[in-house]
Parts: C-alpha cells; sequence; structure tokens
C-alpha cells in the first residue's frame, strides 16, 4: 500500500478523518470484496496525486465495525469525502481515478485551508 494512505481503524476515525484539518478521502472496503480489490491501486494513485493537499484513507468494515455502521455503509467499496465532519461526497462501486479526484477537487474548492 502507498505511504500516503492512512489505515483506519474505529479507534483513530475521530482524529485522522473528523480532526484532519483537510479533505480526507475514505475507502471502505473488505478483504474478501473484489471489486474493492480493484479499485484499491486506483485509491493509491488518488492518495500519492493529492498527497499535503488531501488525505486518503482505507477502513477495513470486517474488522472495523463502528464506524462502519454510525455511517450505515452498506454496500463496498463506498467511498466518502469529509471536509471537517461533515460527508461532502459519496459514491458506491469502483470508479475511474477521475471519479475520486473529482470529489476531492470539489471538497478542496469549498475548503477552508
Amino acid at each position: 500500500m502507498s505511504k500516503n494512505v492512512v489505515e483506519l481503524s474505529d479507534a483513530t476515525f475521530q482524529q485522522e478523518v473528523l480532526e484532519a484539518g483537510m479533505p480526507v478521502l475514505v475507502d471502505f472496503w473488505a478483504p474478501w470484496c473484489a471489486p474493492c480489490r480493484a479499485v484499491a491501486p486506483t485509491i493509491e494513485a488518488v492518495a500519492d496525486a493529492y498527497a499535503g493537499k488531501a488525505k486518503v484513507a482505507k477502513l477495513n468494515v470486517e474488522e472495523h465495525q463502528q464506524v462502519a455502521g454510525m455511517l450505515q455503509i452498506q454496500s463496498i467499496p463506498t467511498v466518502l469525502v469529509f471536509n471537517g465532519n461533515q460527508v461532502v461526497a459519496g459514491q458506491v462501486g469502483a470508479l475511474p481515478q477521475s471519479a475520486y479526484q473529482d470529489m476531492l477537487e470539489r471538497a478542496l474548492a469549498v475548503s477552508p485551508a
């Protein structure tokens, strides 16, 4: 995994995402999910492209069910973009890199940073 992708847990979600001070793209995934594995290199490429401007993180919903339940994640892969403590964009399913970048660009455009 790219050094620019943060691995989240239920315990680190608040600090790493909600208190990040910049937009955060979170990929909700599970090891058994083939589309999740297929999109992983795309998520890593987005993380590398936005290093220093936005954070990219992954949360394994099998291991960390509290946050996934709180956010009502029903299908994976689900990708949400947070700005502050609000979800500002989201998509379900594997998408092209440009779709994830567009979600981050919209969040960056309204970010106070």
